[in-house]
């Protein structure tokens, strides 16, 4: 397919979902799924990527050697215009993705992560206990889903958790998709002045956390200064917004699946709260705007050839939901084996924290209903904001009680 005059504007999805169904993929993915796995596109810019719409196609593209997550390359689908980021290894091909990724990769292993687990469960354990001894209805993303992967990433990088208001504004600014360049840029050079500062302190005065491990690379020469702030900038932001918008966003999705959560409430069982990780990824695909690639060569694939410099959107929401990949994909089932789930991506660039992230959700999901058992929304759904605006998804507030 080379004529682009049909391309279908992006600009309503992904990322909106529909008002009655703030959990589903937008109505617009899936059409275009319904009409086969790859369509064109139309972005902001006038160019016309390729989107990926099912589960195998996406899964073998993210692990496909001839597509590039370099965002400097001609024909990169960028979600805005050039400015209001930062770099990152994330948006790097190897060899030198796979430099600076291993330089941050080791607390990261499931070894490392499993001696964190008694850690985090004191912290979920004494933030409940604040939750039972303070007012109700109360804020659940305030007083509690942003405080727990708040404090496990600040202790791994050694930032202060008493600057959490500062860095988790600009981070909501900064992931922000409807802000402006100016202001992203803004907040992004705020954190990574703040980081920088951390970076400063640390080769003064290294301890036992990552950034430190990071301004040993800095003396080695291996980093620059700037550009060990702006992997903690990374680290910062991605540990603890995708896990909070998790940790709120499967609570609400939770309440309005009571036999689900009665199933964790009442088992016990870790396997089965492990299960229900899975399954509330799979379902619920927080960071729905869509893997941004480019193809180096020719790539022939879902009865379409992509060619080299062509743009490659894939929104891994719509791709959980692929029927042919998970049968009624739009069920919730803590049951269901959704281990092979893509909302960590695939191939070389999968998420780095997913071990951490699934073990803070493990203990979140298998302790806060079993020890707030009543726990109910304090609110109509219709009143909850949810986070359209955002790359990652969830809500900006969950109001309960018990």
């Amino acid at each position: 397919m080379t004529d682009t005059a049909g391309a279908t504007e992006l600009q309503a999805f992904p990322g909106v979902r529909a008002a009655g169904c703030p959990f589903d993929p937008p109505p617009g993915l899936r059409a275009l799924r319904e009409e086969g796995p790859l369509a064109r596109v139309r972005l902001w810019d006038g160019s016309t990527p390729w989107l990926v719409t099912r589960y195998a196609e996406q899964r073998a593209l993210l692990a496909d050697r001839r597509v590039s997550a370099d965002v400097t390359r001609p024909g990169y689908p960028r979600q805005v215009p050039i400015g209001g980021g930062f770099a990152s290894f994330i948006l790097m091909d190897d060899p030198e993705h796979a430099r600076l990724r291993r330089m941050v990769q080791a607390p990261f292993t499931i070894r490392r992560v499993e001696t964190m687990r008694p850690a985090v469960q004191r912290i979920v354990d004494e933030l409940i206990d604040d939750l039972l001894a303070g007012p109700r209805p109360v804020d659940l993303v305030e007083a509690f889903a942003l405080p727990v992967p708040s404090l496990v990433i600040c202790e791994l990088l050694g930032v202060p958790y008493a600057d959490h208001a500062f860095f988790q504004d600009a981070s909501k600014t900064v992931i922000r998709r409807d802000a402006p360049p100016e202001e992203r840029g803004a907040a992004a050079a705020r954190l990574t002045d703040y980081l920088d500062g951390l970076v400063g302190d640390k080769l003064a005065r290294p301890s036992d956390d990552l950034l430190s491990r990071l301004t040993a690379r800095v003396e080695s020469g291996e980093l620059t200064r700037r550009e060990a702030a702006q992997m903690g900038v990374l680290l910062l932001i991605a540990g603890h917004e995708t896990t909070a918008n998790m940790i709120a966003l499967g609570t609400l999705v939770l309440l309005r699946n009571p036999g689900e959560l009665a199933l964790l409430r009442d088992g016990g069982d870790p396997e089965l709260v492990a299960g229900a990780v899975e399954e509330l990824l799979r379902h619920l695909t927080i960071t729905h705007s869509g893997r941004r690639r480019v193809a180096l060569e020719d790539i022939e694939i879902g009865g379409q050839v992509i060619r080299a410099g062509e743009g490659i959107i894939l929104p891994n929401d719509i791709a959980n939901r692929d029927p042919d990949a998970f049968p009624d994909p739009d069920r919730l089932d803590v049951r269901r084996d959704a281990r092979r789930h893509i909302a960590f991506g695939f191939g070389v660039h999968q998420c780095l924290g997913q071990s951490l992230a699934r073990m803070e959700l493990q203990v979140v999901y298998g302790t806060l209903y079993r020890r707030v058992p009543t726990l109910r929304l304090a609110a109509d759904l219709g009143d909850v904001p949810f986070k359209h605006d955002g790359q990652v998804y969830g809500v900006y507030e969950l109001p309960v009680t018990w």
